[in-house]
Parts: C-alpha cells; structure tokens; sequence
C-alpha cells in the first residue's frame, strides 16, 4: 500500500502529475484542484490511493487524508469506479460530500457530471451512516476543530469590510443558525456570502457596522 508520494514535481497536467522520487517517475491521477497546489520543479507532497486492476495499477493523489478517506469510502458503492469517485471530489469538498450523504440530500451529486438521479440515489443510500460531518458542534457548545479553522478567516474578512470582530462573529453564529450545513461543509468564501446575505435581509442589520470602506 502506497500511502503518499513526496518528490520534486516533474509535470503537471490536465488530469495527472508527475512526481520524482529519486529518478523514478510515478504518475498520478487527481483533481484539478488539488493539481492547482502542484509547482513543477518544486516539492510536492500528495496523499495516495492505489487502484489495483487486472491489468492495471493506478495511483489517485489527494491533497489531505480526509480527501482520500471520502474517496475509498465512494468506492464502496456499487456502481461508482474511482474515476466517478474523483469528479465527485473535483466538484465537491470532503464535507460537503459528508453533509450530502448525512442528510440524504442526492441532489448535491447530480452536480457532477456522470452522475444522474438514479446513481445519485444510490449514493445516499449506500452511504447512510458511513460519512458523518465532521464539523457538527458538540454537546458543549465549544467550537470544533473545523470552526476553530473557518472563523477567524471569515471573521477577517468581514472587519475588514467595516465590522467590529464581535458584531461579525455574532452575525456568523446567526446566520449559520438558519442555514447549519453551511457550517458543516466549513468552506469560508460560501459562509461569508451566508452571513452577507443574512445581514442583508433586514436593513436594519446594516447598523452593526463600525464604518464603510471609502
């Protein structure tokens, strides 16, 4: 078993890249977005799973164990390879893919091409119970891991456009509130516009600003 690959990069393309381990190339599979982390010539780390067919032996790359945790987890699935099993996490993040599956929410993997209502349906079912989110609160009520990852990027973000830190993060707590699969998926661009959107629905709202940008 091939955990992951650490070399200098030799290529990168479309699909795929090339790691150099010493003088011996190993090409892997992965997705865009994780080829996007990858700079030729430089050091590359990659978290690994390999493929063992008949006839082949193939290896996908991920950029955290978590991606590649969700990914043996869809090749459960009767019906999803792992190249299905990659354009479902080139559309979507660990957790949303989590939340999707937690939630019976099929509709979230009709979003990736390949995949129709059908396959979609089976996806939730076969995955029920094996994917949890991981960014659910605990019984404490003390942020998680992930918050504690998230927020103060959001928060950053919004006193930068003229709230004061604790105005932002209540109105993120609020927000969330309404909207909690948001917080589970932790992605900061989509939690900004929830909490922009949510601070926009009621003028009055407005009035938790310190300023304006000039």
């Amino acid at each position: 078993m091939i955990s992951f690959l650490r070399g200098t990069v030799a290529h990168v393309g479309l699909s795929t890249a090339v790691i150099d381990l010493n003088g011996a190339g190993m090409s892997v599979n992965a997705t865009p977005q994780t080829l996007s982390r990858l700079r030729t010539g430089e050091e590359g780390r990659l978290f690994t799973s390999l493929i063992v067919r008949e006839d082949s032996l193939t290896l996908f790359g991920f950029a955290s164990d978590d991606e590649r945790e969700v990914f043996d987890v869809l090749l459960s699935v009767s019906g999803v390879g792992p190249r299905l099993a990659l354009a479902v996490l080139a559309v979507h993040d660990p957790e949303a893919i989590r939340v999707a599956a937690h939630t019976g929410d099929s509709k979230t993997f009709t979003k990736v091409p390949g995949i129709g209502p059908k396959v979609a349906g089976r996806i939730v079912l076969e995955l029920a119970g094996k994917l949890v989110p991981q960014g659910t609160a605990g019984a404490t009520g003390a942020p998680t891991a992930a918050e504690a990852a998230w927020k103060p990027q959001v928060v950053a973000a919004m006193t930068s456009l003229g709230w004061s830190e604790k105005d932002a993060s209540s109105s993120i707590d609020k927000a969330l509130a309404e909207e909690p699969e948001v917080s589970f998926r932790g992605n900061v661009p989509e939690i900004l516009r929830t909490t922009l959107r949510w601070l926009g629905q009621d003028g009055a709202r407005a009035g938790n600003r310190v300023g304006s940008r000039g």
